[in-house]
């Protein structure tokens, strides 16, 4: 046993050694580890002390009354039950488009392609718009179609409809991607062998993606249950927790009640992300390895083909018109009422409202290019090093994306508002943060960091080592080989993960809600605002514009990844 400690004391020495010899890599690791600690792990240590605080002493007051309050347990219901019925639909809708492109022989698989990335370049309450002016009280099809006073959209029906529509996508590109990945030869063995097509689909194809499945259904049921932006504008009187918290923190001024449901969510959010992590995702890797080995036999039998094909085109169909009723919005003189063309939305954005656009393309700028450099960073050192506290750095960037974005906002508010000194000293380290650029920027960054570090260690582990070994043997330095040899490497992850970063950037509402100032004001929240006042016009106008700022950077980025790969291959 001693020798057993021994042995694993000298190892981390020597490991320790090493590290420092190359001084980038140990301050890589060190700021890394740093930036984490600061702005993950401080906030959310002091959204629980706020919530064990009552009155200047420790307490579970603030929890006692988070139950004992009438309408807080019933908040909570409802958020798991949002949750599960919202994912279970998700699903259900996710595995549908991802069955049909990957088995079916059908026509438009671009198109449904299309329809899963539109989620990523909007904003997330679009489709929470659009359900209103097509549902709401005076909408095109309630009021102007089938003439309808007293339906009403907001609540959990409404709240389902528009988290189904978000989400689903992010259920179809985990499944479409097993799907491709299973092996047809297992399949058609079983076909030659005289079983049905229904037969193989249940007895090899579903048991095959059950943990796919159960993956796909636990991720979005973090997003669900997380989500702040479509149940603010669309809920109605049917509250979740995420809004509760807003309401508490920043409306009634209540942060112990806000920072208890807090840790609340949070507990709910990091027990299934552990689940889902842990365990399902070590079991999709033994059920479904590789690549498929050949391409699949497409199914063309018309009785399975036609209703699922059918099916899709009518549910890509009602997409298209949540997203197209957005830009037609945005030039209707008052929707429901005259639907006479007009730009004066737009005037008036041009007029008095250019701010929140500048200021929102400014910082996602900024941001974008420190989480894509940082992301490859933090993503090779996961990846390619071993140093002490290697497991702590990759669980706490990857947790990150499972903790709700209006907790982090509250940690920031909680944590940041405060000078940082020297202990003992009156010199002060950190000034107060709230209101400035660089806490919003922070915010941009770590809400996008995981996707960018996730998507570049995959990308990494399917590189052979050996490549930036020799490099090392021949006397390139660790910040060398990352600059000509890996990011070279990995460099459809990285832009990839610029694109990702920029729009989640230009879109992110839940934290940024805590953050914004009277020096700067973001996009998101002015749009939210003007939902609020029933400005739909200018609100409309608004995510138009947003939504053309962040295609045109897509389409910029992906025209250079495209001329790069062209100059490579013409050398």
């Amino acid at each position: 046993m001693i020798n057993k400690i021994n042995s694993t004391i000298g190892y981390k020495k020597k490991l320790l050694k090493e590290l420092y010899k190359d001084k980038f890599l140990f301050f890589s690791i060190l700021f890394s580890i740093l930036v984490v600690a600061f702005f993950v792990l401080l906030p959310l240590y002091n959204v629980f002390l706020e919530s064990i605080t009552f009155k200047g002493q420790y307490s579970l007051q603030n929890y006692i009354d988070s139950f004992s309050r009438s309408g807080n347990i019933t908040i909570i219901w409802n958020t798991l039950k949002l949750g599960f019925v919202s994912s279970t639909l998700s699903l259900i809708f996710g595995f549908i488009f991802a069955y049909a492109t990957s088995y079916l022989d059908i026509k438009g698989k671009k198109v449904f392609d299309f329809i899963a990335t539109l989620p990523i370049i909007s904003p997330p309450f679009v489709v929470a718009m659009s359900a209103i002016l097509l549902f709401g009280r005076v909408g095109l099809i309630t009021r102007g179609l089938l003439g309808l006073r007293n339906f009403e959209i907001y609540g959990f029906h409404g709240l389902v409809l528009v988290q189904v529509l978000s989400f689903f996508p992010i259920a179809y590109l985990m499944l479409v991607g097993l799907f491709k990945n299973i092996d047809p030869s297992v399949e058609e063995a079983a076909r030659d062998l005289g079983a049905s097509r229904g037969k193989v689909f249940s007895t090899i194809t579903l048991p095959l993606m059950l943990p796919g499945i159960a993956n796909a259904f636990l991720l979005v049921f973090i997003q669900s249950i997380a989500d702040f932006s479509n149940p603010v504008v669309i809920g109605g009187n049917f509250t979740t927790i995420s809004v509760k918290i807003y309401q508490e923190g920043i409306g009634n001024f209540q942060l112990g009640v806000a920072t208890a449901l807090a840790m609340i969510l949070l507990t709910i959010s990091i027990k299934i992300f552990v689940l889902q992590r842990n365990y399902i995702n070590k079991k999709s890797y033994i059920t479904v390895t590789g690549k498929a080995s050949r391409a699949r036999d497409l199914i063309t039998e018309k009785n399975i083909v036609r209703p699922i094909y059918y099916s899709l085109i009518v549910l890509t169909a009602f997409v298209f018109l949540m997203y197209a009723l957005i830009p037609i919005g945005s030039f209707v003189n008052l929707w429901g009422v005259d639907y006479g063309f007009t730009l004066k939305h737009y005037k008036y954005i041009f007029d008095f409202g250019t701010t929140p656009i500048y200021q929102t393309t400014y910082l996602s700028v900024i941001a974008t290019i420190i989480t894509g450099i940082a992301s490859m960073i933090i993503a090779f050192l996961i990846a390619r090093k071993e140093f002490i506290g290697k497991s702590f750095l990759e669980f706490t960037t990857i947790m990150a994306l499972a903790i709700p974005g209006t907790i982090i906002g509250l940690g920031y508010v909680i944590s940041y508002n405060v000078t940082y000194n020297i202990p003992f000293t009156n010199f002060v380290v950190i000034p107060t943060l709230t209101g400035t650029a660089f806490i919003i920027i922070m915010a941009f960054i770590i809400r996008n960091l995981p996707v960018g570090i996730r998507s570049g260690i995959s990308s990494l582990q399917q590189i052979d080592p050996s490549i930036e070994e020799a490099a090392q043997i021949l006397g390139a330095s660790s910040s060398t080989v990352i600059r000509t040899v890996t990011i070279p490497m990995i460099k459809d992850a990285f832009f990839s993960g610029l694109i990702y970063s920029f729009a989640r950037s230009m879109t992110l509402v839940s934290t940024i809600i805590f953050l914004i100032s009277a020096k700067w004001k973001l996009l998101t929240p002015a749009i939210m605002n003007n939902i609020d006042t029933g400005r739909i016009g200018v609100a409309s106008a608004y995510c138009t514009i947003l939504i053309v700022i962040v295609s045109l950077v897509m389409f910029v980025i992906k025209l250079t990844l495209d001329f790069k790969k062209q100059e490579l291959n013409n050398e």
